[in-house]
């Protein structure tokens, strides 16, 4: 498996790192620009996520006709010509104007689709662990280069160092990543949009992927400002704020998807997370000193890297074959549109009522977010099996009948030669399906 995920991981790292490397200075920069204010920084950072979230759907739903890889490839130019404009800026608006073009190489969705396609069922969340540490591996070493080089050279080389890594990105993605297998599912209906807008269960962890993103970006907006105008840092110390946070949420990682893959504690790990959240914004708003907020960062973080490997996984679990890309698509839409709102309106609600107040209403809001992950169906229901073609009666695959089988999907994987069935294991189990269909 890791032989399959790492050489994609990678290429999501190194998207990543560039996206990383500019969010420890962006804001102080932003701000010594003309006509800046708290809500136009917001605008900086978040403004990506609005053609994020714009072009998840139809770059997900585009993987599915034309293929993951050559999806992935126009995403990464569009992003990586994003970079360059944002590089060469000389006014605020054309920063924006970067990195709303940045944001249009859309290509979150596509890469986590195409792992689920690479990756057996049972081993997803593992899969997600594996991206999700690489991811937070490139957040960390941006934390580090990020600060000394922006303050060094300044943020035009970020943005071409960024450029660059798109660049590698596309020759190691024709290199070293496998392609998908082929599959043929049952269906003959399209995917389609609103049926998956209104799932209740997909509609769960997309609001999940919102709120969490929202306060991450919320959280990198207001951080430099605040230790650098209240507490005296300087750019260069930031290191010292965001490097610790970010170990001890790798270090959450590991532990977080080990209980929700093994034990089946998925809600439970969703639920945890959000607590951290919760009481990270308790310290912001309610102790006003400088090891405390260190403290509410460094608790933010731990709760964010627990439900980074795991949310997609989840996502996925919900969704049907054919729909994974974009299935995936409007989840990803939801957590850019989540950043975007996070920047944006975060730092006009900063502006307008300040931290404290703020601070109370993202407490609240993750006392609703905590009933509405109670009341998801746990994903620990849906169990997969995998059943060789040389093994199967093919005249009996009409018995794995929806109306009388307690099943929620089944395709055939022509690759590997194997038919591959999704049950809810509180309905049925592995040997009733197995004698339906086997010789």
């Amino acid at each position: 498996m890791f032989r399959q995920v790492a050489p994609l991981s990678t290429i999501v790292a190194l998207r990543f790192f560039g996206l990383f490397i500019v969010l420890p200075t962006i804001s102080i920069y932003a701000m010594s620009l003309p006509g800046s204010s708290t809500t136009i920084v917001g605008m900086v950072i978040g403004g990506y996520a609005l053609t994020q979230m714009l072009f998840q759907i139809p770059f997900g739903a585009m993987s599915d006709k034309i293929g993951r890889k050559t999806t992935i490839t126009i995403g990464l130019l569009v992003f990586a010509t994003g970079s360059v404009v944002s590089a060469v800026a000389t006014d605020i608006d054309m920063l924006i104007a970067g990195r709303l073009l940045q944001g249009a190489g859309a290509i979150g969705a596509v890469v986590t689709a195409m792992i689920s396609d690479l990756v057996v069922e049972h081993k997803r969340t593992k899969a997600m662990a594996i991206m999700g540490g690489m991811i937070a591996g490139s957040f960390a070493l941006a934390m580090i280069i990020g600060p000394v080089v922006g303050a060094s050279y300044g943020i035009d080389t970020l943005f071409y160092i960024t450029a660059i890594l798109s660049l590698v990105s596309i020759v190691l993605l024709y290199t070293i990543v496998p392609n998908p297998p082929k599959t043929i599912h049952d269906y003959h209906e399209k995917a389609t949009l609103l049926p998956l807008l209104f799932d209740k269960n997909l509609f769960k962890m997309n609001m999940t992927n919102m709120l969490q993103k929202g306060l991450m970006t919320f959280v990198f907006m207001i951080s430099p400002i605040i230790m650098i105008q209240n507490y005296g840092w300087d750019k260069m110390e930031l290191v010292y704020l965001y490097l610790p946070a970010m170990l001890a949420g790798v270090l959450a990682m590991a532990p977080a998807s080990i209980i929700a893959e093994k034990r089946g504690k998925y809600k439970e790990v969703l639920i945890i997370g959000v607590l951290f959240f919760g009481f990270a914004f308790g310290f912001f708003g309610f102790v006003a000193t400088e090891e405390f907020f260190i403290g509410g960062v460094v608790l933010f973080f731990i709760g964010f890297n627990m439900h980074e490997p795991i949310m997609q996984s989840v996502a996925v679990k919900f969704s049907k074959t054919y729909q994974k890309g974009l299935s995936l698509g409007i989840f990803n839409s939801f957590g850019y549109l989540g950043t975007f709102v996070g920047g944006v309106l975060g730092g006009y609600l900063y502006d307008s009522i300040g931290l404290q107040s703020l601070s109370v209403v993202v407490v609240v809001v993750s006392v609703l977010w905590l009933a509405m992950i109670a009341s998801l169906t746990n994903p620990k229901k849906l169990q997969t099996i995998y059943v060789k073609n040389s093994d199967i009666d093919r005249s009996n695959l009409d018995r794995l009948n929806y109306s009388t089988m307690p099943i929620q999907e089944w395709y055939e994987n022509n690759t590997e030669q194997m038919i591959i069935v999704k049950f809810y294991d509180d309905k049925t189990d592995e040997q009733t399906i197995k004698e339906a269909i086997t010789l």
